[in-house]
C-alpha cells in the first residue's frame, strides 16, 4: 500500500505555531534563518493553520517559505478550523483565502481542524469531509486528514463514517501515552486498526517536556551521551512504526538546531532510556502541574483577553521552583463564559483553575 509520506525521506515536521516574536509581530529575519537551516538539512515539511498566531503564521510561511524556495521542494500542511466556517458556502472561500495567504496553489496534507465531539456536527452538518474530498480531486489538496483531540472511541467514530481520512495528527507524547485524558495510545492503535498513518503535535507537550524540573532532568543527565530534554521526547514519538512525521514548534533557530542533530538520522530510544523517561514520568505527575500546551486557543476567544497560558505558566513555575510571577498575571477579570473550556484541547476545567492561580499567585 503507498503511503502518503512516499515522497518525505524524514520524520521531522516544522510546526509554525510557535514562532519567535518581535512583541506582536513575528521575527521573520529568524524565522527566514530557521526555514533555510532546516530545508538545508534534509528536511521539507511545514504545517499550520488559519489561526494560529491571530492569522500571522500563514503569512510568515509565504514571507519565509513559500516566496523564497520552488513549490516542489517543501510540503505544507494547512488546516480546516471550525471556528473560520458557519456554513457549507463558507468553507471554499476560506480555503481560497488560506491559499492566497500561504502564497501556493495547492496544499499537500489538508486537516480537518481540532476534531472532537464538541464540534463534529458543524463539520458533518457543513459537508466538510466531503468538501475536502472534492478539493482533492480537483487537485487543491494532495492529502485529506484530521488532527484530533478527544477520546478513541470518537475517533473511531470518525474513521468508520469518514473513510476518506488518509492521516490523523494525534497528540503523542510520552507523558500523555497512557493519560486517561488524553488516551493518547488508545488513539494510536484506532489508527493502526484503520491503516491509517499517524502525524504527531505536541511531542513536548507545548514545552513541558523540553524544560524540565531540576529532579527530572537530572534523571536523563545521568545517561550514557545525554541529550538535550527534548531529543527524549520527539525520539519517543518517532520510534512508533506507523507514526509518519513528528511536528515541533520551534521558537529560536538554537532550538531548531538541537532537534536537526539528532532528528536527522533519528534511534528509537534504548532500553536504558526508556526506563529513565518512566521515572521521568513519575516525577512529574506526582507534582500538582496545569498540562497546558500553550496553543492558545482559549485566548482566541476570551472576551476579557487573560493571558491564559502565561497565568498557568507562572503557576506551574512557582509551584516547582517558588519563583513569584510576572507582576500583572493576577489583574484580570474572568466573567466565567466558558468559551476557553469550549475550545481547550486538553478540556481543562480552566475557570477553576484562573481562580485557583489568583489565589496562589496573589
Amino acid at each position: 500500500m503507498s503511503s502518503c509520506f512516499d515522497s518525505i525521506h524524514t520524520k521531522f515536521g516544522f510546526g509554525l505555531m510557535r514562532l519567535p516574536m518581535h512583541g506582536d509581530s513575528v521575527d521573520t529575519e529568524q524565522v527566514k534563518q530557521m526555514v533555510d537551516a532546516f530545508l538545508a538539512a534534509g528536511f521539507t515539511y511545514f504545517d499550520t493553520a488559519h489561526g494560529y498566531i491571530d492569522g500571522k503564521s500563514e503569512l510568515a510561511a509565504r514571507e519565509c517559505l513559500t516566496s523564497r524556495y520552488p513549490r516542489d521542494t517543501y510540503q505544507l500542511t494547512n488546516k480546516l478550523s471550525g471556528s473560520f466556517f458557519k456554513t457549507e458556502a463558507d468553507i471554499r472561500p476560506l480555503f481560497r483565502q488560506q491559499l492566497d495567504a500561504c502564497g501556493v496553489e495547492y496544499f499537500d496534507f489538508y486537516l480537518m481542524h481540532a476534531q472532537s465531539s464538541r464540534n463534529l456536527e458543524h463539520f458533518r452538518s457543513c459537508r466538510a469531509y466531503e468538501i475536502a474530498a472534492q478539493l482533492k480531486a480537483e487537485g487543491k489538496v494532495k492529502h485529506v486528514g484530521i488532527s484530533f483531540h478527544d477520546t478513541a472511541d470518537v475517533l473511531e467514530e470518525i474513521l468508520t463514517e469518514f473513510p476518506q481520512v488518509e492521516v490523523v495528527q494525534l497528540q503523542f507524547n510520552y507523558l500523555d501515552y497512557d493519560d486517561p485524558k488524553v488516551q493518547a495510545e488508545a488513539c494510536y492503535d484506532v489508527c493502526l486498526r484503520h491503516r491509517k498513518e499517524v502525524i504527531v503535535m505536541e511531542p513536548v507537550k507545548g514545552g513541558t517536556l523540553a524544560v524540565l524540573p531540576e529532579q527530572a532532568q537530572a534523571v536523563l543527565a545521568r545517561l550514557d551521551n545525554p541529550g538535550s530534554a527534548a531529543s527524549y521526547a520527539l525520539r519517543f514519538a518517532a520510534g512508533f512504526p506507523n507514526i509518519k512525521m513528528v511536528l515541533s514548534g520551534m521558537s529560536t533557530l538554537e532550538q531548531l538546531q538541537d532537534n536537526i542533530r539528532f532528528m536527522k538520522e533519528v534511534k528509537p530510544l534504548n532500553f536504558q532510556e526508556r526506563r529513565a523517561i518512566e521515572k521521568v514520568v513519575s516525577l512529574l505527575r506526582v507534582q500538582e502541574q496545569i498540562p497546558c500546551t500553550a496553543c492558545r486557543y482559549c485566548t482566541e476567544v476570551c472576551p476579557q483577553s487573560i493571558p491564559i497560558p502565561e497565568v498557568f505558566s507562572a503557576l506551574n513555575e512557582k509551584r516547582q521552583s517558588g519563583t513569584a510571577p510576572a507582576a500583572g498575571l493576577t489583574a484580570y477579570t474572568c466573567v466565567c463564559c466558558g468559551r476557553c473550556e469550549n475550545a481547550c484541547p486538553q478540556k481543562l476545567p480552566i475557570r477553576d483553575l484562573l481562580s485557583t492561580a489568583k489565589k496562589e499567585l496573589a
